[in-house]
């Protein structure tokens, strides 16, 4: 019996995993850093309308869906397509010490960038010990 193979059907597919497809685009990109009491998210959006942007919080899983889509018209010829379109999506697991209540969203240049506070019952915090007449201490929290 005779197969025929393709030695770089592996690569292409490889290359779609971590490139995507003008069907499925690739993740979008993201830095996630704390600064002080805030937790940052900035994730690299770059020709998305702010518009299609939807950014959502349940149950401490932020999922954020863009779309970037091509221009349209009856004069539009598309000359060359490289560039990813479609709809993105990511998701980040945020941990309990966070105030996603109080979450803001802000997009400039091209970043749409998420602060979060931290939450105050996730701030170290000092507990004072006091000392009694008898040498004992008494623990104030």
């Amino acid at each position: 019996m005779l197969m025929r193979t393709d030695p770089f059907r592996e690569i292409d597919r490889l290359a779609e995993q971590f490139f995507g497809t003008t069907a499925r685009p690739a993740v979008m990109h993201v830095d996630a850093y704390r600064d002080g009491d805030y937790f940052y998210a900035a994730f690299d959006l770059p020709g998305v309308d702010p518009d299609s942007i939807d950014c959502t919080v349940e149950r401490n899983v932020l999922t954020v869906r863009a779309e970037r889509r091509r221009p349209t018209g009856d004069k539009v010829e598309l000359v060359a397509a490289e560039r990813p379109m479609g709809t993105f999506s990511r998701q980040l697991f945020l941990g309990d010490t966070l105030d996603t209540d109080k979450l803001e969203a802000g997009y400039d240049n091209g970043v749409l960038t998420l602060r979060i506070p931290i939450a105050e019952r996730a701030k170290p915090r000092r507990i004072s010990i006091t000392a009694n007449g008898n040498g004992r201490r008494q623990i104030n929290a």
